[in-house]
């Protein structure tokens, strides 16, 4: 079992930068791929960021690229997603997910375990 708890979200202008980390309990943090999602109101979950378990391979939305950065410390259980040049549209929940399959994280939200999200909110 692997529980998820998300911190770091609030209030933000557009252009500023947030850091959202993702505590993971369990010995076997370090064999998940992870990955940061978003759900916006009345929207989708949708895929934001992913990395493998050893932070080798790491896969990013287009919407995000360049903005957005997810690395991992398997020594603290937790994984990190850096969100720069922050806007409006990136007003969401945001929540990371752990699965042992990498391929599974940046293609599916049918993923093994999920934390329970914080709100960004990027004012204008």
């Amino acid at each position: 079992q692997v529980q998820l708890v998300e911190s770091g979200g609030g209030l933000v202008q557009a252009g500023g930068s947030l850091k959202l980390a993702c505590a993971a309990s369990g010995r076997t943090f370090n064999s998940y791929a992870m990955g940061w999602f978003r759900q916006a109101p009345g929207k989708e979950r949708e895929f934001v960021a992913a990395m493998s378990w050893s932070g080798g391979s790491t896969y990013s939305a287009d919407s995000v690229t360049g903005r957005f950065t997810i690395s991992r410390d398997n020594a603290k259980n937790t994984v990190y997603l850096q969100m720069n040049s922050l806007k409006p549209e990136d007003t969401a929940v945001y929540y990371c997910a752990a699965d042992k399959i990498y391929g599974r994280v940046v293609r599916t939200t049918t993923l093994d375990y999920w934390g329970q999200g914080t709100q960004v909110t990027v004012s204008s």
